[in-house]
């Protein structure tokens, strides 16, 4: 690591989340610095690295890897092929910041997780939600007791990917809507809840073989608390980002709950004491992410998206392909 104390970050691939997932919250973090970048494709990564100051550009993955420094990398490729470099990372002794869904399947998350143990690497999935300051106080909320005893909750995350996109729409990539943006709303009813549940039902609708591009989940924790999830990436809800937390005695509504700082969000909540409405202003998630991220390189604290966090989101979103009658991803 510098002198300085700063954790110095290598990039692996163009993708592009790496502006809003990593370059630009670095910027604002004098503790972090992106010094390299690597591509397939060494053209790509040179304008890459050109248009965001990024000072080292590599053509293959492995030269990131093997450069001394670099302390720590972010993983943005196709989900098939996070175990496959995030090992190696771990291996070349780099920590990890892997983003979501942290491997194709839980088999995959499992041996990830003993590389992390047995390499003392930080391994970090990058469900930037996780992070913001909203998601502790619906829990907080929860805990109190304010909204009774906990009866069910629901997340939805709909997003518009409208046109053919070869790495959300390929099952060999590891795609299909509950790997791209379902990974959220399970995160957060396990969160909530603060336990593993059984899944009861599952309805989907395929763009392809094996590939779901909208699924509705419904799903039973201990203590008979329901969950439910939807999640697409294509359907007649183009848009929609909420989560619904039902006690006995009340209710919480939050709209946005996954990226709280783009445009607009809203935590409502009902009770025998009346209504409120919270809002969160200030940092955006990615920006607690990477600020979470780097103060555990240098403390090695564990964070909430670690092994056993992701290994259970994992076996989730297989265990609801599986329900469907399909297959989990990476599997032949």
């Amino acid at each position: 690591m510098a002198s300085t104390g700063v954790v110095r970050l290598g990039v692996l691939g163009c993708a592009r989340i790496v502006p809003k997932g990593l370059i630009e919250p670095a910027r604002r973090l004098p503790e972090a610095q992106v010094v390299a970048v690597a591509s397939r494709s060494r053209q790509k990564a040179e304008q890459f690295a050109q248009r965001w100051g990024i000072p080292r550009v590599y053509h293959g993955y492995e030269q990131v890897l093997s450069d001394p420094e670099v302390d720590a990398v972010y993983i943005p490729l196709p989900n098939s092929l996070h175990a496959e470099w995030a090992i190696r990372a771990m291996e070349a002794g780099k920590d990890v910041l892997c983003e979501k869904p942290i491997a194709a399947n839980a088999q995959e998350a499992e041996r990830m997780a003993e590389v992390a143990r047995r390499t003392g690497r930080l391994l970090v999935e990058a469900l930037h939600s996780r992070y913001h300051p909203l998601f502790a106080r619906l829990k907080e909320i929860v805990s109190s007791g304010e909204i009774g005893v906990l009866r069910a909750v629901e997340g939805h995350l709909c997003v518009p990917a409208v046109f053919p996109d070869p790495v959300r729409y390929s099952y060999e990539l590891g795609g299909g809507a509950v790997m791209d943006v379902g990974c959220y709303p399970l995160h957060l009813c396990r969160f909530i809840v603060g336990a593993e549940p059984e899944v009861v039902s599952v309805r989907m609708k395929l763009h392809a073989p094996q590939v779901d591009r909208w699924t509705e989940a419904r799903l039973r924790f201990p203590g008979d608390v329901e969950g439910r999830i939807v999640c697409s990436l294509f359907s007649l809800i183009l848009l929609r980002s909420r989560a619904s937390i039902r006690g006995s005695e009340g209710r919480i509504e939050v709209f946005n709950p996954y990226a709280p700082q783009t445009v607009y969000h809203r935590v409502r909540v009902l009770s025998p004491q009346g209504s409120r409405t919270e809002k969160f202003p200030g940092l955006g998630t990615y920006d607690y992410q990477l600020r979470a991220f780097v103060r555990a390189v240098h403390t090695r604290e564990p964070l909430p998206t670690g092994p056993q966090d992701f290994i259970a989101n994992m076996r989730l979103i297989d265990a609801i392909y599986t329900k469907a009658g399909l297959k989990p991803r990476g599997h032949s």
